[in-house]
Order: structure tokens, then C-alpha cells, then sequence
């Protein structure tokens, strides 16, 4: 069995073992919930929508059912994916993280509906809202290290010419450029103002039930609106990478770690998906799909970093590290 087929056995056996508890759980405990369940809670804690329990069972194994078809949609049609690490551990983040989050969600609606003689007399969330979360990050990152071992196929690079560009004696140079998810950025806006909104208004009215998925809620946007964007800045002190508005976080690359720089057309499924992928020492910044920027360091890994006009940056970088490395050799 190749490695795609040990892959997708692999994924087929995670698909089966989710799907069976996402079953098994409302089938064991049918007798003990009412029909419909609450599967909506308010402001104030009280549920206040419902589902017919067979409706809710459907729902989660369909939508199961089509995350994981859609997360190894990538390795049946291209299985170059596979033959890369990060490629690898996205797709296991993903199946591992949504996987769990799914029983997690499951999990803690069944728990609220036990035993109550109807769905409007379902116990109140509480800290079981923070369960499919957990859930989501857990799986994700056990995903992620189930992916990790096996090959991983550097792209080729001899083939990449290095292109560099003409400097007059003195001359400085600054290339600067940036990219934005808009509906990352949307998405997390959104996120951020109504956390912030509920963590206030469960302040206000003294109930603290939901302070804790507000909470959480205000965090993902906050880390959506902060990574939706990138910022790189290449100067004679070297690269410069920031995220968000505010320009922070921010990571430098000196000219003494870049071995040299090109540019190469890269999308979300060929490096495992959107956002920040990969290990450090061999990572990529993917904000969407299209033209990179790639920096091959002196110690063999890389940064990918999806950009505007990365030829331009990529010969600017080529031709500072180049300065950099013959300055020493001249004052020899």
C-alpha cells in the first residue's frame, strides 16, 4: 500500500470511529432525552431553539461527513500533497480538529438535554460551550502529529533561476507589500465585536454563565483579525514579516540566515491549507492562493509567505544578501 493509500485508510478509519460515537451517544441515551432537544441557548442561558433529535443526529454526521470529504478532497487529486509534511498535518489538523469538535458540540447538547422532561427545561450550558473548543484544538493538534511522520519532498529548486536586480554604488533599496483575507478579516471582526458585546452585557446583567464562550469568542476574532493579514518589509537590515493592522506580531530574518529568494505560484491545498502551516524552519504564511514569496535559508528550511509582487522582493532580497556576503570578502 502506497502512501496515499495508508493515508486515506488512515482517514477512513478516523471518518468511521467519529461517525459511530456521533451515532452511538443519542442512540444509547434515546430514552433519556426529550424529543425535540434544545439545541440553542440565549443570552440569559435558558434554551431557546429546538430540534427533533433524529434532525440533529442527520445534521451532524452530514456535516461530518462533508468536512472530511472535503479535507481529503486535496490528497485524492493531487497526491504531491501527501509527499509533503506540511501538506500531511494540515489535512490531520483538519479531520483531527473538526472530528472532535463535532462529538465535543454532540457531547455537551446531550448533556444539557438528560434526563429533562422537555427541551425548554434543558439544564444551562455553562462551561460545556468550552467542550467542542477544547475538542477543536486538541484534534487538531494530535491530527497534526499524526500527519507529521513519513516523507517530506522538498519542491524543486534548481530549476528556480536567482534573479537579482541593478544597485548603484550607495544605492538603498526598501521593497514593501502586503495582502489581506478580506473575509478572514470580516469574519474576525465580527468575532471580536460581539465577544467583546457579551462579555459586557453578562457583566452588566450578573450572570456569568456565558462570560466564558464570550470570551473565548472575542480571542478567535481577535487571532482572525490579527492573521488575516500580512506586512513584509525588506530592507539592508534584512526581512521584515508583521500580521494585523497594528503590525504586531512581527518577526525579522537577518541577510546572514537567507541562502537566496524566489518567487513560485502556491495555493491553500498544496501546503495544507489556509493561514500559518507548517514547523518552524519550514513554514508558510498562506493568506491566499497565488504568487509567494519563497526564502530558502543558509540552514536548509524555508519561509512562504503569499504576497503581492514576490518577484520583485524575492530579486531585492537576492541582491542585499549577495551585497551582505561580499562585503566581508572585500574587507579581507
Amino acid at each position: 500500500m502506497g502512501l496515499r493509500g495508508r493515508f486515506l485508510f488512515a482517514a477512513a478509519g478516523w471518518f468511521a470511529l467519529v461517525t459511530a460515537a456521533l451515532v452511538a451517544a443519542p442512540l444509547t441515551l434515546w430514552s433519556r432525552l426529550p424529543d425535540p432537544v434544545a439545541v440553542h441557548w440565549g443570552l440569559s442561558g435558558a434554551p431557546d431553539g429546538s430540534m427533533p433529535l433524529a434532525a440533529l443526529l442527520l445534521l451532524d454526521v452530514g456535516l461530518w461527513a462533508l468536512v472530511a470529504v472535503g479535507a481529503c478532497a486535496p490528497a485524492l487529486g493531487r497526491a504531491a500533497v501527501l509527499r509533503r509534511r506540511a501538506g500531511r498535518m494540515g489535512i490531520g489538523a483538519l479531520l483531527g480538529g473538526v472530528g472532535l469538535f463535532f462529538v465535543g458540540l454532540q457531547a455537551s447538547t446531550l448533556w444539557a438535554n438528560l434526563d429533562a422532561p422537555g427541551w425548554r427545561q434543558a439544564a444551562h450550558l455553562g462551561w460545556g460551550v468550552v467542550v467542542p473548543l477544547a475538542g477543536l484544538l486538541a484534534g487538531g493538534a494530535l491530527g497534526a502529529l499524526a500527519g507529521r511522520p513519513g516523507p517530506d519532498e522538498p519542491p524543486p529548486r534548481a530549476d528556480v533561476p536567482v534573479r537579482g536586480i541593478r544597485l548603484r554604488h550607495g544605492q538603498r533599496a526598501v521593497w514593501v507589500s502586503s495582502v489581506r483575507n478580506g473575509w478572514l478579516t470580516v469574519i474576525g471582526g465580527a468575532l471580536l465585536a460581539s465577544g467583546i458585546a457579551l462579555c459586557v452585557l453578562t457583566l452588566i446583567g450578573g450572570d456569568r454563565t456565558l462570560l466564558p464562550p464570550s470570551a473565548v469568542t472575542a480571542v478567535a476574532g481577535l487571532a482572525a483579525v490579527t492573521f488575516g493579514s500580512v506586512h513584509v518589509q525588506i530592507t539592508g537590515d534584512g526581512l521584515l514579516v508583521a500580521y494585523g493592522p497594528l503590525r504586531h506580531p512581527r518577526r525579522r530574518i537577518p541577510l546572514a540566515k537567507v541562502e537566496r529568494a524566489w518567487s513560485e505560484e502556491l495555493f491553500p491545498a498544496q501546503v495544507g491549507g489556509w493561514g500559518l502551516r507548517g514547523l518552524p524552519g519550514a513554514s508558510t504564511i498562506m493568506i491566499r492562493g497565488g504568487e509567494c514569496l519563497v526564502v530558502g535559508y543558509v540552514s536548509g528550511g524555508r519561509l512562504t509567505v503569499s504576497i503581492d509582487d514576490a518577484a520583485s522582493g524575492a530579486a531585492l532580497l537576492n541582491t542585499l544578501v549577495a551585497g551582505a556576503s561580499a562585503g566581508p570578502a572585500l574587507r579581507r
